[in-house]
């Protein structure tokens, strides 16, 4: 195990230990401007010196859980929740409410990481650990981000052959594009793309809200199904779904996104300066993703209510689409269905390639220009779409959307263990380790997530 001392190291300060990051780990962070909070947001810092407070400290944290909450609603989440929605009805909602919980937790570990020690989560890998092991946890991390860019990618193009009627083949390589989106949001920092995001985000929210209230679904049924039923674990079917649901919802490559991005703003580096960023960080990622935990949780009480009862079990996003208008009665539900569909597809891209940058170069230490590094990981995942569509036609991108799942689950415990065990270790923390209960919480997560997904991978080889 390497000294993390390459990276960081701790001095002495009166009001607690001062983080010393050298130029190289500095730079590895995604070219972000820093909202420094002692100025106006987004501006220069004052002469004053003086620190922002009350609402506008508050807000000067909101944006980077919006980013990370993207990949919590992408399209593997609605391929799972539509499954599970019209075949089993309100029953698998615990499941999405349980693993939201274990995301939000997740999350915050992963933001504690970033604002305590000045490194993201694979700078702290390269840290820690030797440059075999680091190299190994790229590799999965950079298969893990390809799986989940060909989620987005088939999602996006199957939106735009129900909304413009084109070819699912031509879509994916359209896609191809949504490089070329990411970096010119970028080069103007953070802040444009969280608010392209967040105003995406606001549009399939407001979708969704229309399609409940076209569908009219049983919100008596909905609330008693929050509470998790045996049958969940007893009916093999039920479960398959409900550990895809998992897969689906807690995404391996948020973590290393989620760590970097608590570093986007300019955190006082003082303990108390940290612990306040911490929570004001922590706040902003709950938000966001109990904005996506009702937006999943969306999509499957409207499967219930339009699918459910009319026995219609929904394997493919095109079939929920076909099916929307005559079971719930309203014409323009399908195009609305379609359009919260492609802004979920394109949200999911932004955060996908800015995780891959930041795990390049945090394992690494490997530069490549942006442009290029993006075209490669979208590359990577439309080779094999576009195999499947030339071979299985339309249908068969269900099945890789399947597998796509299956690949973020394997990934995830080696993201999640690296990540608990860093934030237990009180002196590489500065301080800001996590407490007993916390701890203790955080390591049961991780154990259930190895569990379920040694389970899903198990099924999905023997079915």
């Amino acid at each position: 195990m390497r000294s993390a001392q390459a990276i960081v190291t701790g001095g002495a300060h009166a009001s607690g230990p001062v983080l010393s990051v050298d130029s190289a780990a500095a730079d590895i962070a995604a070219p972000a401007r820093r909202v420094d909070l002692r100025a106006p947001s987004g501006g220069a810092p004052s002469g004053s010196g003086t620190t922002l407070r009350g609402l506008r400290r508050v807000f000067a944290f909101f944006g980077p859980g919006y980013l990370v909450a993207t990949g919590y609603m992408d399209p593997g989440n609605w391929a799972t929740d539509l499954s599970g929605g019209s075949a089993f009805g309100y029953t698998l909602l615990s499941v999405v409410l349980l693993s939201s919980l274990m995301a939000m937790l997740l999350q915050h570990l992963a933001i504690r990481l970033g604002v305590a020690t000045g490194l993201d989560l694979a700078q702290a890998c390269r840290a820690r650990f030797s440059k075999g092991a680091c190299l190994f946890l790229w590799v999965l991390c950079e298969i893990a981000i390809c799986a989940c860019d060909l989620a987005e990618l088939i999602g996006t193009a199957i939106a735009m052959q129900l909304l413009f009627g084109i070819p699912l083949m031509a879509g994916i390589a359209l896609t191809a594009f949504d490089c070329l989106l990411v970096l010119a949001l970028q080069r103007w920092g953070f802040r444009p793309i969280e608010a392209f995001v967040a105003a995406v985000l606001a549009g399939v929210t407001a979708c969704f809200a229309v399609e409940l209230w076209a569908a009219s679904p049983d919100w008596g049924e909905a609330a008693r199904a929050i509470a998790p039923r045996p049958q969940i674990l007893t009916d093999p079917k039920m479960l398959y779904i409900a550990i895809g649901i998992l897969g689906a919802t807690v995404m391996p490559h948020n973590l290393y996104l989620h760590s970097s991005l608590a570093k986007s703003r300019g955190v006082p580096q003082t303990w108390s300066g940290r612990r306040t960023s911490i929570r004001l960080f922590s706040l902003d990622s709950c938000l966001a993703l109990t904005l996506a935990l009702a937006i999943n949780a969306a999509i499957l009480i409207l499967a219930a209510a339009a699918f459910h009862n009319s026995q219609t079990v929904v394997d493919e996003i095109q079939d929920a689409y076909g099916l929307l208008a005559p079971t719930v009665g309203w014409s323009l539900a399908p195009a609305v269905f379609a359009i919260a569909l492609l802004g979920s597809g394109q949200n999911s891209t932004i955060t996908a390639t800015m995780a891959g940058q930041i795990a390049m170069e945090g394992f690494l230490d490997l530069r490549l220009p942006a442009f290029w590094r993006r075209l490669a990981t979208r590359g990577l995942a439309i080779v094999p779409a576009m195999i499947v569509v030339s071979m299985s036609g339309d249908h068969g991108v269900s099945r890789l959307l399947v597998l796509s799942q299956v690949i973020l689950s394997v990934q995830l415990p080696f993201a999640a263990a690296p990540l608990v065990f860093f934030t237990s270790d009180q002196k590489f923390m500065n301080g800001h380790a996590t407490g007993l209960w916390l701890r203790a919480i955080s390591v049961g997560i991780v154990c259930v997530i190895i569990a379920l997904n040694a389970i899903l991978v198990w099924q999905t080889v023997t079915r």
